[in-house]
């Protein structure tokens, strides 16, 4: 990390009980240099398991928006150690920064053993376009679909609870699945694959094509149907990359929060279009240029007149009308001061549940009555989870506290 960074960007850390979303607070953190292993910045969490936004520097934002540029780095690197009464210490490598963003990390803290030793180690490879490049197999964009006698080919997609993620090749029985949420998947994937300085537009144009390639194989059943018991793998190879327990940027996952049930398609296929991309730069494809889109973001083009330069000006965007494992969907009204009924009961319910677990959320009366109490206590759910604090519930808002209500039950 160079110290004579004059731009700069904000890390905060996420510490929990393992995989579970319970927060661990009054947990040491402390973030160092990887080059001399000087310690920039040592806090603890807060009853939310979460750090305050630590500014750290970080490379000109020239080096991660300007399609030319390939010889720096354009995010600076950092360690993590974080420790906590009962748990084993963890050290994390490569967390990414950059620059004019908010960076999340999640902490992970295994529960410690007796006489076992308690210190876990986790490095987070490069950035992919930054690492060696990775060119896929070109693949057709609209799959043939599984045989009828095999599996249920469902009439339209529906967007998945968990995606199980195979961490190698699809041929590699010794590498881990993880099981994870679509949502948090698609987050995790966007962030392997492209940066958050991004123009807007752009990033919106790469989520959809990550949406939609990750669609495309869950609707085709595509590993299953080879006897696979995955969904998706993390090699890029084959798939995209995926990277268990890397840095999450604030502003791609609030663009995920807002796209996560919209994929790309055609008139008279059912299946969400096989969105294939490429760098742009170091390999060449028939389908997306990530750099060329942000090229094209920079000379104000919108998402989706970047998606039709590269799959042709028939597409559409369409969105899932069901998701998966939550307890009631969308109904497409905005919850605010004024509004009543029993989708405010619904949210206040839930809020109420997920307070238990974090105790920075106030609990509410509720009444079905979206009041002052209300909106303080969406207000701070949405600061804690990183979504747009408006103190009203929109369709990002309610998938997000559905999601985590669901996930605080299930853990109990």
């Amino acid at each position: 990390m160079n110290p004579n960074y004059l731009d700069k960007g904000d890390l905060q850390i996420f510490v929990t009980v393992g995989e579970s979303p319970d927060p661990i607070p009054d947990a040491r953190v402390r973030i160092s240099d990887p080059e001399n292993g000087k310690i920039l910045e040592e806090t603890v969490t807060d009853a939310s398991g979460q750090t305050p936004f630590l500014e750290l520097p970080a490379p000109p934002i020239e080096w991660s928006v300007a399609e030319g540029e390939t010889a720096r780095r354009p995010y600076a690197a950092y360690n993590v150690t974080v420790s906590a009464a009962g748990y084993q210490t963890l050290h994390i490598g490569g967390v990414e920064l950059l620059p004019t963003g908010r960076s999340i990390q999640r902490a992970a803290l295994p529960t410690a053993t007796a006489g076992g030793f308690n210190v876990r180690n986790v490095l987070i490879p490069p950035h992919a376009l930054w690492g060696e490049p990775s060119s896929r197999q070109p693949e057709e964009e609209v799959k043939p679909l599984p045989k009828p006698e095999g599996l249920v080919v469902l009439p339209e997609p529906v967007i998945p609870e968990f995606v199980v993620v195979h961490a190698g090749r699809p041929d590699d029985p010794s590498a881990p699945n993880h099981y994870v949420r679509f949502k948090d998947y698609i987050k995790n994937a966007a962030c392997c694959e492209i940066y958050s300085t991004w123009k807007t537009e752009a990033i919106k144009a790469n989520v959809l094509a990550i949406l939609s390639f990750t669609l495309n194989r869950v609707y085709t059943e595509w590993y299953r149907g080879k006897g696979y018991d995955f969904t998706i793998t993390a090699s890029t190879a084959f798939d995209q990359s995926y990277s268990h327990g890397r840095t999450i940027f604030e502003e791609i996952g609030v663009v995920v929060d807002d796209l996560f049930t919209t994929y790309i398609t055609k008139e008279n296929i059912s299946q969400p279009l096989f969105a294939q991309y490429c760098d742009g730069r170091r390999v060449q494809c028939g389908g997306l240029s990530q750099w060329g889109s942000q090229a094209l973001g920079e000379q104000g083009w919108d998402a989706i007149s970047i998606l039709r330069k590269y799959y042709g000006s028939e597409i559409y965007l369409k969105s899932a009308e069901k998701v998966e494992g939550v307890p009631m969907s969308y109904g497409g009204q905005v919850l605010s001061p004024g509004s009543e009924g029993e989708a405010v009961r619904t949210v206040q319910e839930q809020l109420n549940r997920i307070a238990q677990n974090f105790p920075a959320i106030p609990k509410i009366p509720a009444d079905g009555v979206y009041g002052p109490a209300t909106r303080e206590a969406v207000t701070a759910f949405q600061k804690i989870f990183h979504l747009p604090q408006t103190g009203s519930v929109d369709f990002a808002g309610w998938y997000e506290i559905s999601n985590i209500f669901v996930a605080v039950t299930e853990m109990a």
